[in-house]
């Protein structure tokens, strides 16, 4: 069976950068996410090739192993300390040409590594026989509100270590996470036949809101101003992600569809300090059930504008 190729699974080259990485991610993430796609077991599982090729190739020290090692990266240091004992060498490239010592007395890559692991061969590999098992990172999706993106949250997640057992972990996400974003917890995972315990990555959704969207640390919404407001100027109340409105002045002869930027208003940014900011969409409402009167007033207002030659 052949090997998974994680540059195809995302559609980018070997030479893509972590930016354009981390956009197909969230492009294929979106377009395949089990909630887009309810019951659609082909999708569900194109989905998890994603979440895979993302956590190795959006991980700038995985990546490296991943472009020299190829399927087996999650083995690359003890290949390498291998090597430093003088086990064998290794080519460039995805899943290299490897050569061992005495080319003619050994099998393939896999042979070699299956034998290793295993505790067995002598020599060099005598040395690593008792260590215990390297426990490898556990991922574990976690779908968010943008409300719990902004606050931080918490989860309480239930796992099954190797040897049988089951534990629950408390897990705290940041503010400020991301769809495609990777918490990190040291230590957490289940622990394996050997003794250690794995990472664990909290491989995270944000679920799509709707008063909010949301573009890197800005988000957007729209507010409502009435005809009126939007001629001769106004003030509105804009609701934000953390709970309170902010009041924003409407300048006379506002278009509609016109934005407005309210700064540290968005979301909170996971790296650094500060926020991002709010975009605020004007949609201008028409007046209904007018009395006469006022049908009137706009009337005679039209006929001004027009003798005036000011139509729009």
């Amino acid at each position: 069976m052949a090997a998974t190729d994680y540059y195809k699974t995302l559609g980018v080259s070997r030479s893509a950068s972590d930016k354009e990485i981390r956009s197909a991610f969230r492009k294929l993430a979106r377009q395949y996410h089990p909630d887009v796609n309810p019951g659609d077991e082909s999708a569900e599982q194109r989905f998890k090739e994603i979440n895979e090729a993302h956590e190795v190739l959006g991980d700038k020290d995985n990546r490296k192993k991943y472009d020299k090692y190829g399927e087996n990266w999650m083995h690359a240091d003890r290949i390498e300390e291998m090597q430093r004992q003088g086990g064998f060498g290794a080519g460039p490239g995805m899943g290299g040409a490897f050569r061992f010592g005495s080319a003619e007395g050994f099998g393939g890559l896999g042979d070699i590594l299956g034998q290793f692991f295993r505790g067995g061969g002598g020599g060099s590999e005598s040395a690593f026989r008792q260590r215990p098992r390297e426990a490898r990172p556990r991922d574990v999706a976690v779908e968010v509100t943008l409300q719990e993106a902004f606050h931080g949250t918490r989860r309480s997640i239930r796992l099954q270590d190797g040897e049988g057992g089951t534990r629950t972990i408390d897990a705290q996400i940041p503010a400020g996470v991301d769809t495609g974003s990777r918490v990190k917890m040291s230590g957490a995972g289940p622990r394996t036949p050997g003794g250690g315990n794995s990472d664990l990555y909290l491989k995270v959704t944000v679920k799509a809101d709707s008063q909010f969207s949301r573009k890197g640390s800005d988000l957007t919404t729209e507010v409502k101003v009435p005809m009126l407001d939007a001629l001769l100027g106004g003030e509105v109340i804009v609701p934000t992600i953390g709970g309170s409105g902010v009041a924003l002045r409407i300048p006379p002869e506002t278009d509609n569809g016109q934005t407005f930027r309210i700064a540290g208003k968005g979301m909170p940014k996971m790296r650094g300090t500060g926020a991002g900011d709010l975009l605020v969409k004007v949609s201008v409402t028409l007046p209904k059930g007018l009395q006469e009167s006022e049908r009137e007033l706009l009337t005679q207002l039209r006929e001004m504008r027009e003798m005036a030659g000011g139509k729009e």
